[in-house]
């Protein structure tokens, strides 16, 4: 495969796992820029796209401003390339500019979702945190099934140690997106910052279900990324029960598990086996010390 076959292969997969990876992009986008093959048609404007946001992110703002004046000229009313211009602004002007812009955007089309919610997020950047929350909330009213908004309002609230309204917001994304277990984690970290730990136990124990039962050999693989935090999550949460009964009321009347003993063990087991080998060996030791201590 030639290296621009390669590239436009790389730059697909990514734009179809909504993975920004600006560094990658870049890099793979000048080799498609360089040998004049760029992609025709859609998947030629999807790709213009892509680049002028890796672009962007890292401040190489010609490329994008050259991407963006080919996609205008295509499509000189679309909502989306007007967004993308609002991007571009936003990396060299004053919020307050960038704000009036998106202002403009959404007097002409109050149903554009993407400018709403870059908005929002300027208006976080400015700091009016009140502001933004009640856009946000306004936006959700409007677009209730986008599970990002209800993430985003999630963390403005647990930003805030609002960890009810936190985990009301959750709630939503999780039941738009019940097969995420990004958001079992977040929801499960929430629960244990608002002290309800039977709750977040239960949660992070979801998480990790649903990240390693696709595992050949679960109990001998050794957990990374995501797996990792669920399965510290999972023994905080199980040594606190233990050590602390009086933790197990719950205010969601959550059950603590019969055998909570036994997870705490299998927790103990699967973080140690994540430590494994010489480089991690400070590590274990570090976490060794911690799982002797009492």
């Amino acid at each position: 495969m030639s290296d621009v076959a390669s590239a436009l292969q790389r730059l697909a997969s990514y734009r179809a796992n909504h993975s920004r990876a600006s560094q990658d992009v870049f890099k793979k986008g000048d080799i498609v820029l360089k040998s004049g093959k760029a992609p025709k048609g859609e998947e030629g404007w999807a790709f213009l796209e892509q680049l002028a946001l890796a672009a962007i992110d890292l401040d190489r703002l010609e490329v994008a401003d050259a991407c963006i004046a080919q996609l205008a000229n295509k499509f000189p009313d679309s909502p989306r390339v007007d967004v993308l211009t609002g991007i571009r602004i936003e990396a060299t002007e004053p919020l307050d500019i960038v704000l009036s812009y998106y202002r403009e955007l959404l007097q002409k089309d109050s149903t554009n979702a993407a400018a709403w919610k870059r908005k929002i997020s300027v208006l976080r950047q400015k700091g009016g945190i009140d502001q933004a929350t009640e856009e946000l909330i306004q936006y959700l009213d409007t677009f209730y099934t986008d599970p990002e908004a209800w993430l985003e309002l999630a963390d403005i609230y647990v930003t805030n140690r609002q960890y009810t309204s936190g985990l009301q917001a959750l709630s939503h994304a999780l039941a738009l997106n019940p097969q995420n277990p990004f958001t079992f984690v977040q929801f499960a970290e929430t629960a244990y910052s608002a002290g309800d730990l039977p709750l977040a136990l239960k949660m992070f124990l979801v998480a990790v279900d649903m990240i390693e039962r696709d595992l050949d050999s679960p109990q001998t693989t050794p957990p990374t990324g995501l797996a990792i935090r669920a399965w510290w999550g999972v023994k905080l949460c199980s040594r606190h029960l233990l050590e602390t009964p009086s933790l197990s009321t719950s205010p969601s009347n959550t059950k603590v598990p019969k055998s909570l003993s036994a997870i705490d063990e299998l927790a103990t087991e699967r973080v140690l086996v994540a430590y494994k080998g010489e480089e991690a060996a400070p590590q274990r030791r570090l976490v060794e010390k911690w799982l002797s201590s009492k």
